[in-house]
């Protein structure tokens, strides 16, 4: 019913335009303390094409649900900080909006080792942390009780993306290149344990650096293993680079990426090398696969109201991940009727029937991923845009 509620909050809130580095600027009938909300993003640095539009959800987003009367009859106030896509300063970060601005909850963080760098503190203070990184170590490793997430984890990601590989590709050879960042590391560990299960064989396994500039080395390597599809995981700028240097290499093999590039700025650096390459993705990316009335309604809100504070901009799926993370924990806040972390997490744990633009949202105290591969969709790059391949 939250959900609902802020649909309809979504779809007739007036949003200005945004600005300032810690918290939007909006008017508010509410009263008394405001509940300080802290949120850790990757705003700058190589994971700026994520954390980017991560911001601009919070900033957007402080001023819709104030303006629709806060959360318990209070205002809300998001701090933001940029970790700059480093995990150091997303503990210090974290360490400063816990013990100086007392946030009742964290959001935290765009990148992976960001987030996994802030979990021990957040599980040692015992206080919310929801999580916009995919890695499966940020729920399936202990401490975890106190860490829910929004995005499909990488076990997820790689199952869709496997599934679409052995089914729809009909190959058997596959050849792996990662970043050799948490992220990039846990899903090619993923894909490594879960294709032999689906009679695929991994012919070969690169990996590079984040800030690299050139794969070539890498690819021209997995050419020599004659593999039948390059799965490539990782974010911006590593796979726009291995789409480009895959070109150049005349490797006319299929491309399949990681939810880790549903953004426009693949397509961007990848140029004319991005048409054809095909990934997993949330349902944020292609609207129009939603047809749950819930969802939808959700959705095409986020969308629209996204589009009205930033000059037509639309949102991509990391924007997703942000708002599915804010309207959650408000819910939780709401449903709650305190900002107590047990009640916090309680309230988390028992969220049910949750829609939000990737899905349908089921948490537990033994589940805090809340999505399914289910959830995801298929996409190529086909004339600069994404399409629904299934």
């Amino acid at each position: 019913m939250f959900a609902l509620a802020l649909a309809f909050a979504l779809t007739t809130a007036m949003i200005a335009g945004c600005g300032g580095e810690t918290t939007a600027a909006g008017g508010s009938a509410t009263a008394g303390p405001p509940i300080v909300i802290g949120a850790i993003v990757s705003a700058t640095g190589p994971n700026s094409a994520l954390g980017a539009q991560e911001r601009n959800v919070f900033v957007m987003m402080e001023t819709v649900i104030n303006d629709g009367g806060g959360i318990l009859g209070r205002p809300v106030e998001i701090l933001i900080e940029d970790d700059e896509s480093d995990a150091q300063k997303a503990v210090t970060a974290a360490n400063r909006l816990i013990d100086q601005k007392k946030a009742v909850a964290i959001i935290a963080a765009t990148g992976s080792a960001p987030t996994l760098a802030v979990k021990p503190i957040t599980a040692e203070k015992g206080l919310p942390q929801i999580s916009m990184a995919a890695a499966n170590d940020v729920t399936d490793v202990p401490p975890a009780e106190w860490m829910w997430r929004t995005p499909h984890k990488d076990a997820m990601a790689a199952a869709r993306a496997l599934k679409y590989v052995a089914e729809s590709l009909g190959v058997k050879k596959v050849a792996i290149l990662h970043d050799e960042n948490a992220f990039g590391s846990s899903g090619a560990a993923e894909i490594e344990k879960s294709a032999p299960s689906l009679g695929l064989d991994i012919v070969a396994k690169e990996s590079y650096k984040t800030a690299d500039t050139d794969v070539t080395a890498q690819l021209t390597k997995i050419k020599g293993a004659a593999p039948e599809v390059l799965i490539v995981w990782g974010t911006n700028p590593g796979p726009a680079l291995a789409a480009k240097n895959l070109k150049q290499l005349g490797m006319d093999i299929p491309y399949v990426g990681s939810h880790g590039i549903a953004n426009k700025t693949f397509i961007e650096l990848a140029g004319d090398a991005a048409e054809g390459v095909v990934f997993p993705a949330g349902r944020l990316l292609v609207p129009s696969s939603i047809t749950e009335p819930s969802q939808k309604a959700v959705t095409d809100g986020f969308i629209a109201n996204y589009q009205a504070a930033y000059n037509g901009e639309s949102p991509n799926a990391f924007a997703g991940y942000a708002f599915e993370a804010i309207t959650l924990l408000a819910s939780a806040i709401e449903r709650a009727g305190s900002t107590e972390p047990a009640a916090l997490q309680a309230a988390l744990n028992s969220t049910q029937d949750f829609a939000g633009p990737d899905g349908i949202y089921n948490y537990s105290a033994t589940d805090r991923d809340g999505l399914t591969p289910d959830d995801m969709i298929i996409v190529r790059v086909e004339g600069g845009t994404w399409v629904l391949v299934e």
